[in-house]
């Protein structure tokens, strides 16, 4: 099976999931998928199918190459123009990762097709469905220990961000991190559980100071 054979059966798989979106465009009125609300479920399904995806950003063109891990040779590529962003009270390095974050979620978006809003959205009645957040999968994959062990990070990140520590912050995820790899455990796992427990807006901030630091590098 091909990469793009793959690529459509890995959508099947995800629109069959009923994933909830979590954003909310309140001056259009609709809801759409935060980054976070699906990136754990497609990840998995693409884990199932032995897909992997690498998005990287060049100076006009932002990057997804989607490989049959079976056929590495068998790949699909979706690619987007970079774009710029001028977020107020933000310095460049900030708006730069508000650039990589939404572009992220664009290619994501392209890759599985996601349909954010239409018609079907606004129509469809009050039947009872099975929902599924972003972050079940990983929470899932994590014992009780782990899973507190999240939440005790998420929480002290919250704590030092609202005192305007934002590198404490960055320091207290980098620490976790570190930790669970030291002990054996999955960072990308744990990272992508413990940015399920974020809001947008921590995340974005998180984003941007982890931009800045390899950009310092």
């Amino acid at each position: 099976m091909s990469a793009l054979k793959k690529l459509n059966e890995a959508r099947k798989m995800f629109h069959a999931a009923k994933i909830a979106k979590t954003g909310n465009n309140k001056f259009a009125g609709y809801q759409y998928f935060e980054l976070g609300d699906f990136l754990v479920p497609a990840l998995q399904i693409f884990e199932s199918l032995n897909l992997s995806a690498v998005v990287s950003f060049g100076v006009e063109i932002a990057t997804m190459t989607i490989t049959d891990l079976d056929m590495e040779s068998s790949q699909f590529v979706i690619t987007s123009p970079m774009s710029t962003a001028a977020l107020k009270a933000c310095h460049e390095v900030q708006n730069l990762g508000a650039v990589q974050t939404y572009l992220r979620r664009y290619l994501w978006v392209a890759a599985l097709e996601i349909v954010e809003h239409d018609a079907i959205d606004s129509s469809e009645g009050a039947t009872p469905r099975t929902t599924i957040k972003g972050t079940d999968g990983a929470m899932g994959s994590l014992t009780d220990k782990q899973r507190t062990f999240v939440a005790k990070v998420a929480a002290a990140i919250c704590t030092k961000l609202g005192k305007g520590d934002e590198y404490a912050a960055l320091e207290e995820m980098q620490t976790a991190i570190a930790s669970v790899s030291r002990g054996g455990g999955d960072p990308q796992m744990f990272k992508v559980a413990l940015w399920g427990a974020l809001d947008s807006k921590t995340r974005g901030t998180l984003e941007s100071l982890e931009a800045s630091e390899r950009q310092a590098a």
